[in-house]
């Protein structure tokens, strides 16, 4: 069988959760240990002192069975390091946007810096900070904060996610408040549970806003990848039909001490 239908067939079994231009794997088979993972074929870019790749697709793909681009349109780090993901129409489509890192890192704290409203956020739209990996192993080792009212309104805003999120317990809803121009959200993945917390983040003080503590479900780590995606419910466009960003200012990554 020769390389280009070997390849043609893998992207078709992952075809249903990614594009064939945005899996990431990590060579390395101790959890313990960042690797990082290059593939010049596609864009990368360098934002809080990391490599990212930035997804894109020809045909839609998952989540939400959409169209992602690598088009600075959707994707760029400005002057100030912050990332932008951005929902865009053209030429009759909408692309959205995912950056995910060429580091596998493991057991540890994850913190992602939010500088948008959340509320702002069209009803249609996700915002994921998350871990994921193409083996199905440990429901993919994805653990979710999600900004999204999922296509109502009146929808509480945010969430909590041990996978699979249908197992009881494994999800905790809750309302992000209004008018808060920057958040702080993080997960800390220990071997035998995560503690979710989101922050109200200002230069004065800073104020829990949630935090849980999952103790079922949990995944062990290994050659998964932080992701940060921005995407539309089932591919549905915005409810006032505009373009769509949010802002984060900054990715950091404490390991898991011994």
């Amino acid at each position: 069988m020769n390389q280009a239908l070997t390849r043609g067939l893998v992207c078709i079994v992952i075809a249903a959760t990614m594009s064939c231009r945005g899996v990431t794997r990590s060579t390395s088979s101790d959890p313990a240990v960042n690797v990082p993972v290059a593939d010049s074929r596609e864009r990368t870019l360098q934002f809080s002192g990391y490599e990212w790749r930035v997804k894109a697709s020809d045909d839609r793909v998952g989540p939400g069975s959409n169209y992602f681009s690598d088009s600075a349109d959707n994707v760029e780090v400005d002057a100030q390091g912050r990332l932008h993901l951005r929902i865009t129409q053209r030429e009759g489509r909408w692309f959205c946007a995912e950056v995910i890192s060429t580091w596998s890192f493991g057991y540890g704290t994850y913190q992602f810096y939010l500088a948008t409203k959340a509320e702002s956020l069209d009803p249609e739209a996700v915002l994921g900070m998350f871990t994921w990996n193409d083996d199905p192993a440990y429901a993919h080792r994805e653990l979710d904060i999600e900004i999204s009212r999922w296509g109502h309104a009146n929808n509480k805003n945010a969430q909590f996610v041990v996978q699979p999120y249908s197992h009881l317990g494994n999800m905790v809803r809750f309302q992000m408040p209004s008018g808060l121009s920057s958040s702080l959200h993080s997960f800390n993945w220990k071997p035998d549970n995560v503690h979710f917390q989101s922050i109200a983040d200002s230069t004065s003080r800073r104020q829990v806003i949630q935090q849980h503590t999952f103790t079922k479900d949990i995944p062990k780590a290994g050659d998964e990848n932080a992701r940060i995606n921005l995407w539309l419910m089932a591919s549905r466009p915005s409810t006032d039909g505009k373009p769509m960003e949010v802002i984060i200012s900054k990715f950091e990554f404490i390991p898991l001490q011994p």
